[in-house]
Order: C-alpha cells, then structure tokens, then sequence
C-alpha cells in the first residue's frame, strides 16, 4: 500500500443549518488528531469535505453547486453531511465529480477515509437505510445502543463526563457557537425527511454539554446557541424531560458566557415552565424560536402537527407576559397539498396578530420518501408561487414594523464583528444568521464606538431601523470581551 502523506491538507466547508456547524467542528477534531492540517478555503486543499444539507431542493441543489466547485480547484472532493447520507450510492453515481461518498457511519474513521481518498483508492458509498430503526423505540434505552451520531462522540466513554477531552475543533474564532442538545427526531410531520437519515432523537449527557461549554468559554466563545432538531424533546431520554429548564441557568453561569440562546422549539412540546425559563432566566436570551409551520388547523392536522391561530397566539402572548420584549421568529410553509384560499387568509391573520420578529417562508416542494409526497390535493406551482410571493411580502412589512416598535427601546447588543470602522451585532432578540442584526454607531454619549471589540456586550438605544435591522447607540459595557493572551 503507498503511504500517505505526512503533510496533507484538507478544507471543510458547510452547507446548511448549524447542526451541520457543530459536525464539521467534531470532524475537524478527529483530522487534526489524525495529522491533517485543517481549515476552510479550498484553495491549495489536497481534500474538500463538503459536509452537505439534504433538506430541501434548493439546499441540495447548493450541496452539489459546491461539489463541483470543489471539484474544479483540482483536490480530491468528498461528499460528508446529510445528502451524502440520504442518498449514497445513488448520489456517488450520478456525481462522479466526488472521489468518495461519505455516510455518518464514516465519521468516526474519518482520517482512514481521507487518506485512502488522498491515495487514489476508490470506496464504496453506502446504501442508505431508515437511521431510526438503529436505536431502540424506548427513548430510554437509545444511550446504551453503539450507533454512530454526529456531534455526540466521545474521546473516552469511561472517563465522566466533565473530564473529557472536548472532541471539537473550532473553524472560526467569532464570539458565537452553536452547542448541540440531541440530534434526531421521533415527530412524524408528513413533509419532513430528516428523522429517516438522521436518526430517532437522543439526548446529550448534561454534564458532558457543560464541559464543552466551558471549553467553548475557553476559546472566546460569548453566546451559546443551543441547537437540535427539537429542542423542547432534549432529556425524555434521559428521564427528565423538563432538563431543559434546569439545564438553561447552568450554561448561563458558565464564566466568560454572556448569553444563551434556545433554538428549535416545538410549539406543541413547549411548557409553560420552559417558556419562564426563557422569559427569565438572567442570561438566557428572551428569544422562542418556534417552528410554527403554518397555523390552519387543517393544513396542521394534513402535516401531522398540532395547534392553530389561537393557540399559537396564546403561546406568544404567555412568553410576552414575562417578558414583554421578548424575541419570536417561525418558519411556514405555503402551498402544502390541500392548502386553500382560505387557508392562506387564516395564515395571514396570524401573521398579522403574531407580531414575529423575523419570519422564513417556504415554498411546498414534494421530497423523497414523505407522506407528504403522496399526499392529493397538491397546490399547482403557479398557485404556490403566488402565495408565497403574497405571504413574503406581508411578512416583509410586518417584521419591518415590528422593529420599528422597539425605536427607542433598550436592548443588549453581543458584538459580532468590527470591519472598516463598523460595528455590528445581535440584540437578545436576534439570533444569527437567520434574523436581523444591530449596528451600533456613535452618539453624544456613552461607550467609544472605536473601541468596542468581537464579543463585548453592550447596552444600547435604538435609534433608527433598517427593515428588521436595528441602529443603535451604545450606551454602557455591560461586558467587555476578555482580552486575548
């Protein structure tokens, strides 16, 4: 066998949601301890791992857009993530591009594979099977199953929790990171394909969630933003599945965190005691990110989900009660089959009343291997175009409105970044990424602009909008970012 390399290169680049942030970062770990030089810019990579997104048809079509890119630097390209695990062997064929296929099952030889993949040897991609049916049905029960999950992995299984070594890599050094709860799902939506290659929902070990915090800390981490695919889920199998709410004060008090964010909320599992622990928690961001998904009850109950216009709206009402400034934001889906008029028009009421601070809407598309796939009554492309453009536009002016009424309001603004003189942020109700940001610019009075640095928390006016961005004038350091050794 030829022998590897002892200097070989090898680029991550992500795609998707930060679930798939926190994979990369374990992946990045297990290379950099198998003496592979790791970063994220292709060029000069002997390997680019696209660690891909297999949600929808637009994420897939990006996932294979990078591919071929990656394709073109002339490094050897291996497709990792939740595509290459949905499809296998089916996208290794159509996708001769890709020097390899490679499944989560991979993930815990990942050094092995790239260097066979660096030495020309060809893999066999695997062909892929409902992951829900490798862990028990018992919630339980799933800890004591050997199965491979992303972002769960552990360098030593005997050694308790809080003494591990963290098997984690950073890829950059902002002041934020996404700390993952549990991975996999057990809800049944009609629409949704992620628990088939992702797996039946498991919990993290707490303690273990608290020491890569604190590793996090260690690096210059500020923000935690606790991510999952269902969140209010994490520790029913752990046998507590009010976890969550204990769990939020601990990361909070973590030294040198600033602010924890909860993301990925079911709005049927989530409790009024989890709603108070949100609300007011000292720092816990006053932010419920709820995947509402559309609010007829109809068009639920076709998606196999629960609630309605009012129910939701009395969710957001008991979370504003507590905190009246708090932070919302969902996500819908127009033109699911079935879908009327009508059903659209009790869409928009609750927009109206629901006063979200940042809203994505989603066009319905059929993906492989739902309910929803076979569903009759399927909306025409021209009627889903139609509404989605209608809905997006509402949303678009409601969201604007919405941050206008916080002109004038006070708000914690954690910075972000600092380039040419600019200085943007995130405000507790601005999650990153996916919601507005906050720039913060001088005024008669307070904190020197110039002097703020990545990672300071600061307490500001707001003083203009910009759609749902914010203008603001920071007016005390409530934190300033720890200065680097």
């Amino acid at each position: 066998m030829p022998e590897t390399p002892s200097s070989r290169r090898v680029a991550l680049l992500t795609l998707g949601c930060a679930r798939n942030e926190v994979d990369s970062e374990e992946l990045a770990a297990r290379l950099d301890a198998g003496g592979w030089e790791v970063g994220t810019d292709a060029e000069g990579a002997d390997v680019v791992v696209v660690n891909t997104c297999g949600f929808v048809e637009k994420a897939k079509q990006d996932s294979i857009d990078t591919l071929l890119a990656a394709a073109d630097t002339g490094a050897k390209v291996v497709a990792a993530g939740c595509m290459a695990e949905r499809y296998g062997k089916e996208l290794a064929d159509n996708l001769p591009e890709a020097n390899a296929v490679l499944g989560f099952d991979d993930y815990t030889d990942i050094t092995d594979r790239l260097d066979a993949v660096l030495r020309g040897e060809s893999l066999d991609a695997h062909t892929p099977r409902d992951r829900r049916e490798l862990l028990p049905i018992t919630p339980v029960k799933r800890h004591t199953a050997k199965v491979v999950v992303p972002g769960h992995a552990t360098v030593d299984e005997h050694t308790p929790a809080h003494l591990r070594t963290v098997l984690r890599r950073r890829l950059d050094s902002g002041p934020v990171a996404s700390l993952k709860l549990a991975s996999g799902c057990d809800r049944r939506c009609a629409f949704c394909a992620i628990p088939a290659f992702r797996g039946a929902f498991v919990s993290r070990d707490p303690q273990e969630l608290l020491a890569e915090a604190e590793w996090l800390a260690k690096t210059g981490v500020r923000e935690l933003v606790l991510v999952s695919e269902n969140s209010t889920s994490y520790g029913k199998d752990l046998g507590d599945p009010r976890l969550l709410e204990k769990l939020l004060p601990q990361l909070a008090a973590v030294e040198g965190i600033v602010r924890v964010r909860a993301s990925y909320l079911q709005p049927a599992e989530t409790r009024p005691g989890l709603v108070e622990a949100i609300a007011t928690t000292p720092g816990v961001a006053a932010y419920y990110d709820l995947s509402f998904q559309h609010s007829s009850e109809p068009v639920l109950r076709r998606m196999r989900r629960f609630g309605s216009t009012e129910r939701f709206l009395e969710l957001l009402d008991s979370a504003r009660k507590l905190a009246p400034a708090a932070g919302a934001r969902s996500n819908f889906i127009v033109g699911f089959p079935g879908e009327t008029k009508q059903d659209v028009e009790e869409l928009m009421r609750f927009l109206t009343e629901a006063r979200l601070d940042a809203v994505g809407i989603f066009d319905y598309s059929d993906e492989d291997g739902t309910e929803a796939a076979g569903l009759p009554g399927k909306v025409s492309e021209a009627a889903i175009k139609r509404r989605y453009d209608r809905v997006t536009a509402l949303v678009e002016e409601l969201c604007a409105q919405r941050a206008e009424e916080r002109l004038g309001s006070t708000v914690e603004v954690l910075v972000d970044t600092v380039e040419d003189g600019e200085v943007e942020g995130r405000a507790g109700h601005q999650a990153p990424e996916v919601d507005g940001s906050t720039t913060l610019v001088a005024g008669e009075a307070g904190v020197d602009v110039s002097a703020l640095r990545p990672g300071d928390l600061v307490r500001a006016r707001v003083t203009g909008t910009e759609g749902v961005d914010l203008i603001a004038v920071p007016m005390e350091m409530i934190s300033a970012a720890p200065v680097p050794r």
